[in-house]
């Protein structure tokens, strides 16, 4: 008997207090890291009605304005008015930053990590900088192999922050959320239930005064110049049957850290799988990758895909543990949902031998200190918003599926009898 069921995933736009912070945080690590890659970084950020609160652990030899760090990139999401409640030029900055814990420290500091390559021994001298677990997935509902809903969830949240930049629809402003419901069958997509879109705008746009005349129009633009542009090269479209939300409660003035506070690392569904993959509970933004919360967690993300790109299955459910000072993975399992088409115990020594799991090899591995002089100082800031995961518009190292050749000859024999 076949099954029918919805499943929903949401997305924010850079806007939203919570994303704010997790930007903040992130331009944050990218300057340090430019001027110190050897820099230990926990920054974390807490925004409010006109104030931003800057905190956290951060051990580096770098010389940066904090302040003038923050006042940038709020500017740059769009806060520049204040009559919004916050804005880059007035709102407050608070610097409260510690140094990280020695006690962490000896764990992680104890290779030479200047050098380009390190050697066996080194990889396994520089520990986790943290104990945890962290999931990675990949699938093959999208050609990024990223879920459906998260997917589409994050295109509405770029599309609508993109045609307030350009100025096409004036009248937005930056605070917004998405939210995108699939219906599957037997555990693929087959159509699009409903479309929320939820987003901050002006108390009157040209000549419109009352409230619903203002909100039928901001219905009729984000279906015309948001949702529409996004399914254009997508084969499951809206039909009559897919209910269209927008601004439910009818009205959406005041929002931003105006609205609600906002916190660093309070979007982590979001910034991962949508809740279609499970979560090892740890935040990425405002962590240096010594953190293997964020660097292992791009490790588990870079294996689940390179499986789903050889065709060894259609799902890939990949999670590792760590224990504080220690480089190697206390375990690992992979879980492909029965989609396999190889041996999974087989798959797993495969990905163990090939693939680089201590927190010094995936530094190495992915470039994770040394930021691209090409990138002017900005990498991890740019995945703070619109996911980490699933990124076709950057380049992003655990995105590279250069291990599908390897995975396939290692199943050449398996591949060539199921086939057959």
């Amino acid at each position: 008997m076949s099954r029918r069921y919805l499943f929903t995933s949401e997305s924010v736009t850079e806007g939203h207090p919570d994303k704010i912070c997790d930007q903040i945080s992130d331009t944050i690590l990218d300057a340090l890291l430019t001027q110190d890659p050897q820099s230990r970084v926990a920054a974390e950020v807490v925004v409010n009605t006109g104030l931003v609160l800057i905190t956290g652990e951060i051990t580096s030899k770098a010389q940066v304005n904090y302040i003038e760090l923050a006042r940038k990139k709020i500017a740059e999401i769009g806060y520049v008015n204040a009559e919004n409640g916050f804005s880059a030029n007035s709102c407050s900055v608070l610097v409260a930053l510690d140094e990280q814990s020695s006690d962490i420290a000896q764990g992680v500091d104890k290779a030479q990590e200047t050098r380009e390559q390190l050697s066996e021994e080194e990889l396994d001298a520089v520990g986790a900088g943290d104990q945890g677990l962290m999931f990675g997935f990949a699938c093959n509902e999208t050609p990024e192999f990223m879920p459906l809903p998260i997917s589409l969830a994050h295109r509405v949240s770029r599309e609508l922050a993109a045609v307030r930049k350009s100025g096409q629809l004036p009248y937005l402003r930056p605070d917004g959320k998405t939210q995108v419901t699939i219906i599957y069958e037997d555990g693929r997509p087959v159509g699009i239930d409903t479309i929320l879109v939820s987003t901050q705008h002006t108390e009157t746009i040209g000549e419109l005064t009352e409230l619903a005349a203002i909100q039928q129009k901001i219905k009729e633009d984000l279906w015309e110049y948001v949702v529409q542009p996004i399914f254009a090269d997508i084969d499951i479209q809206p039909d009559s049957q897919t209910r269209f939300l927008v601004n439910p409660t009818g009205k959406f003035v005041i929002g931003g850290p105006q609205g609600d506070s906002g916190l660093t690392g309070r979007k982590i569904i979001i910034d991962t799988y949508g809740g279609y993959s499970r979560h090892g509970g740890g935040a990425f933004s405002g962590k240096d990758p010594t953190k293997v919360d964020r660097s292992a967690a791009y490790a588990c993300r870079y294996i689940a895909k390179n499986i789903v790109a050889a065709d060894l299955a259609e799902k890939c459910e990949v999670q590792i543990s760590y224990a504080i000072g220690v480089a190697r993975p206390v375990s690992m399992m992979i879980e492909t949902f029965g989609t396999a088409k190889v041996d999974e115990e087989k798959l797993l020594e495969v990905v163990k031998q090939n693939f680089e799991l201590r927190p010094a090899g995936i530094i190495q591995r992915f470039n994770l200190q040394n930021l691209p002089a090409e990138r002017g100082g900005c990498f991890y800031q740019d995945v703070a918003a619109y996911g980490h995961l699933g990124r076709t518009d950057l380049d992003l190292p655990w995105e590279q599926t250069d291990k599908v050749d390897l995975l396939k000859e290692a199943f050449s024999p398996q591949l060539a009898s199921s086939i057959a």
